[in-house]
C-alpha cells in the first residue's frame, strides 16, 4: 500500500500513437491523482514497507535509542505569533458545521498544527516514551493554564506564555486544530467525514488521557486505583506501565493516520495533503 509507484509511461505510450504529448502527461498525471486518493491509510508500523519514516512498534520502541531534542527546542522553533494566540483561544470542543466555503481559510489555520503535532508525536513523543521518560510524557501533553491575575498586565495578556507551556501533542496545541479542521466538511448538518475524522480524534484524546495518567503513576504523583489499563487494584511496576503506555502510543498513530487518509481523501489539488507518521 504503501510503495505506490506512477504508471510506466512503456505501458501507457503504446496505446497512444495519435495523441499529443500534452494529453498524454495529463492522462498520466490524472492516473496517479486518482490511483493516490483511493490508497488506504498507511498502517503506523507497515510490516512491508519500511522506512526511515516509519514509526516504531512496541517491541521496536524497546530496542532503539534515538537522540532527542528537548522540549524547550521544540517549542521556540514553533511558529509563535500566530499559534500561540490559536491554542490559548480555541476551545477544546468545535463549534459543528464551518463549511467547505472556509475550506481553504481552515487548512491555513489549523493543518500547520496537526503537521507540527504529527511530527512531535514520531520523535519528542516518542523518545519519551521508549525510554519511560514519564516526566517528558507528562510534559508532552499537558495543557497550558488558566489566565492569572499576573497575566493581565501582560501586554497579550500572558497568551505566549501560557501557549508555551503547552505539550506537543496536548488537546489545546493538536487535538482542537484537528477537531476544528473536521468540522470544515461540513455545512447544515454533519457529514460522514467530518465523524469519521471526530472519531479518530476521540480516540487520540482517549489516548492523550491515557498517557497523562500513566506518567502521573510512574512519577508517583498518582497512585493506579481502579485499575489503570485493566492492571489490578495493586500498583502496577515500571515494566507493566512502559508496555501498556507503547501500546497506547501505537493506538494513537493509527488513529493519527486514519484521521489524515480520511481528511486527504477528495482534497483539492491545491491543497497539499497531511503526510502519514
Amino acid at each position: 500500500r504503501c510503495c505506490f509507484s506512477s504508471p510506466s509511461l512503456i505501458a501507457i505510450a503504446p496505446l497512444l500513437p495519435l495523441v499529443p504529448m500534452k494529453l498524454i502527461r495529463n492522462t498520466i498525471a490524472t492516473v496517479v491523482a486518482s490511483a493516490a486518493v483511493s490508497l488506504p491509510a498507511l498502517a503506523f508500523s507497515p510490516p512491508t514497507c519500511p522506512s526511515n519514516n516509519s514509526v516504531r512498534s512496541p517491541s521496536q520502541l524497546e530496542a532503539t535509542e534515538t537522540s532527542q531534542t528537548t522540549r524547550a527546542d521544540f517549542l521556540s522553533t514553533a511558529t509563535a505569533a500566530a499559534i500561540t494566540s490559536a491554542i490559548i483561544a480555541t476551545p477544546t470542543q468545535p463549534a459543528h458545521a464551518r463549511g467547505r466555503a472556509t475550506l481553504e481559510q481552515a487548512y491555513d489555520r489549523y493543518t500547520p498544527r496537526i503537521i507540527d503535532g504529527g511530527a512531535f508525536y514520531k520523535s519528542q513523543l516518542y523518545g519519551a516514551i521508549s525510554k519511560g521518560d514519564w516526566k517528558g510524557i507528562e510534559l508532552a501533553t499537558q495543557e497550558p493554564p488558566k489566565k492569572s491575575k499576573a497575566d493581565r498586565v501582560l501586554q497579550d495578556g500572558g497568551a505566549a506564555k501560557r501557549a508555551a507551556q503547552a505539550g506537543g501533542f496536548s488537546d489545546a496545541r493538536v487535538l482542537a486544530a484537528m477537531d476544528l479542521y473536521a468540522s470544515t466538511f461540513s455545512e447544515s448538518s454533519i457529514s460522514p467525514k467530518t465523524k469519521k475524522m471526530q472519531a479518530e480524534v476521540q480516540n487520540l484524546r482517549e489516548v492523550v488521557d491515557g498517557l497523562k495518567k500513566a506518567a502521573k503513576i510512574g512519577t508517583g504523583e498518582e497512585k493506579s486505583g481502579g485499575g489503570l489499563f485493566g492492571i489490578g487494584g495493586k500498583a502496577p511496576s515500571q515494566g507493566e506501565l512502559a508496555k501498556q503506555v507503547k501500546e497506547l502510543y501505537v493506538k494513537g498513530g493509527n488513529a493519527y493516520n486514519q484521521y489524515v487518509f480520511d481528511a486527504n481523501e477528495g482534497l483539492p489539488v491545491q491543497l497539499a495533503k497531511i503526510p502519514f507518521l
